[in-house]
């Protein structure tokens, strides 16, 4: 096998419609825009345009506010975190840390850190660190005899 015998498999990749390029294509003559009409000329954007009167999208009030420079964590749910160590993934005797859940492939990347939810059932003995805890998860863990240490000070969120 060499670099110019490969291809893609039958079906693989679907070409895109060539408009415009005669009648037997099925998309020729017109397009498939239609017949005459302001729609069938180039140049429309006509989407939002309401005949003059006030847009909808810009007649609802609007809404909350997206902080630019919010924190986004890589959730692990306890139930996740049992099912890796039940499968051998992690060891429950050693500290688990960010580089362990990377390794076993609970969380894709690490982004601003990783968060513990408890979604799901504890029950082995944990020693974990991670940026950012639920109380519920902390309570679990500390429940199945465990430890979790959190590194990034959170506000209370009011």
């Amino acid at each position: 096998m060499r670099l110019n015998q490969l291809r893609d498999n039958d079906g693989a990749a679907k070409l895109r419609t060539r408009v415009g390029r005669g009648i037997g294509s099925g998309k020729g003559k017109t397009g498939g825009r239609g017949v005459k009409g302001q729609k069938s000329r180039s140049g429309v954007a006509i989407k939002g345009f309401e005949g003059g009167q006030m847009p909808l999208h810009m007649r609802l009030p609007k809404r909350g506010f997206n902080k630019p420079n919010r924190k986004a964590y890589a959730e692990v749910n306890l139930g996740r975190l049992e099912k890796a160590i039940a499968e051998g993934k992690i060891d429950a005797k050693a500290a688990i840390n960010a580089e362990v859940l990377l390794a076993a492939g609970l969380v894709r990347r690490e982004l601003d850190g990783i968060r513990l939810l408890a979604k799901g059932e504890l029950k082995s003995k944990v020693d974990i660190t991670v940026a950012g805890a639920s109380k519920a998860a902390i309570e679990a863990v500390e429940k199945a005899g465990g430890k979790v240490t959190v590194t990034a000070a959170e506000k209370a969120a009011d």
